[in-house]
């Protein structure tokens, strides 16, 4: 390691451990010595500047009620200076200080790192389903992760009241993430309140079509979604580009188009191959997930998670898993690959292309059913009433 970048790593951590460990602390506890006010609402966001989807239902909700004030704060973090995001920070903890509830839908280490009152409620509403690939404590001393001691150093999930799942299924694997051994009764299987518009039969139709305008030539076409994960580090993310494109034209362009959805974290996805422009696009911009997830008659994913709000639909999956033995020695998986996919695994373009054309004949929708029944029963278009009901018995 060079000197520069030796000097600049530990310049970094100890900004972290004053902030976190002093800084943060010191002045919440200042402005948390004047009571709550009464009925405020924190939705908190760490990384985007946008409100996430894993907010909309319940922010709206709860906006409609007029004894809660609601509010929508957001550090930035993937979209300004380090120091900038800091500033941020310090600019939340008045409001932190003052809410009833506070609702996150990823890590944060800054509401981690405050003596939180008590008469403050941290509710984890997670931006995934499922459990699929690791993440938190469980990847510490993994390539993707840190090490034990660092992932516990400035930890991201303390101070929780409740963590809303999926399914009873899952629940042990959010507490080994979350470093919850000791606290396993605030992990409820409540439902995750972004799912219940995939029970909305106005937003399923609304879906197909902002996708059709956004897209001419899906109209009247089957949809094919390839919605990969990315690979590296979060600051460094990058989209996968093996599979192969105009082979799927040449075969599936008459009835089908593909619509590439490659994760938010990936900032310069590669294009569509040339040639392609009539059958394959980029989604970009304003047609979010849901629309896609929605409206697509077959999925090609690997190792993402949304493959478990894609089996509320039925349909087939393919995981086109190239690079399986690298990305397990990366990350890491909650369970055994091949035996949790709800769908073929793949390491070849031409596998797949195969099982598309012969896909009647091969897909068998049992396997979803069941894949369906085990990680998602608590996702059944309520669980939004569900979580207002444990949070504000309401």
């Amino acid at each position: 390691m060079g000197i520069k970048r030796f000097v600049k790593r530990h310049l970094k951590r100890m900004i972290k451990d004053f902030t976190l460990g002093f800084l943060y602390p010191r002045r919440y506890e200042r402005y948390a010595s004047a009571p709550t006010e009464p009925g405020l609402v924190v939705f908190f966001e760490t990384k985007e500047r946008e409100m996430p989807g894993s907010f909309d239902l319940l922010y709206e909700r709860l906006s409609a009620d007029p004894a809660k004030t609601v509010d929508y704060i957001t550090l930035e973090q993937n979209h300004v200076s380090l120091i900038q995001y800091y500033r941020n920070g310090l600019n939340c903890l008045k409001r932190l200080a003052e809410a009833e509830v506070i609702f996150l839908d990823d890590a944060c280490d800054l509401v981690s790192c405050l003596p939180l009152r008590k008469e403050t409620k941290a509710v984890q509403l997670w931006h995934a389903c499922g459990a699929f690939k690791k993440w938190g404590i469980s990847t510490a001393d993994l390539k993707f992760g840190g090490t034990l001691e660092e992932t516990r150093r400035h930890p991201f999930y303390k101070n929780l009241s409740l963590v809303t799942i999926s399914s009873p299924e899952v629940a042990w694997a959010y507490i080994e993430a979350m470093d919850l051994k000791g606290q396993e009764d605030i992990v409820q299987a409540l439902g995750v309140s972004r799912t219940d518009i995939f029970f909305d039969p106005q937003f399923l139709s609304v879906a197909r079509t902002r996708v059709d305008a956004a897209f001419p030539p899906a109209a009247g076409k089957k949809v094919l979604l390839y919605a990969p994960t990315f690979r590296g580090h979060v600051s460094e993310a990058e989209g996968p580009n093996e599979l192969d494109i105009p082979a799927l034209k040449e075969a599936l362009g008459n009835e089908w188009v593909l619509l590439v959805k490659h994760h938010p974290f990936v900032k310069h996805p590669a294009p569509v191959p040339q040639g392609c422009e009539d059958f394959a696009y980029l989604v970009q911009g304003d047609i979010a997930i849901d629309d896609l997830l929605c409206t697509a008659d077959a999925c090609i994913s690997d190792y993402s998670s949304i493959v478990f709000e894609y089996s509320l639909f039925g349909r087939p999956m393919i995981f086109f898993a190239y690079d399986l033995d690298d990305y397990d020695d990366w990350r890491g998986f909650y369970y055994s690959y091949d035996e949790f996919t709800p769908g073929p695994v793949l390491s070849t373009s031409e596998e797949v292309l195969d099982y598309l054309v012969h896909l009647d004949e091969r897909f068998d929708p049992t396997v979803v059913a069941k894949f369906r029944e085990k990680f998602m029963c608590s996702c059944d278009g309520h669980a939004t009433g569900r979580i207002m009901k444990a949070v504000f018995g309401e």
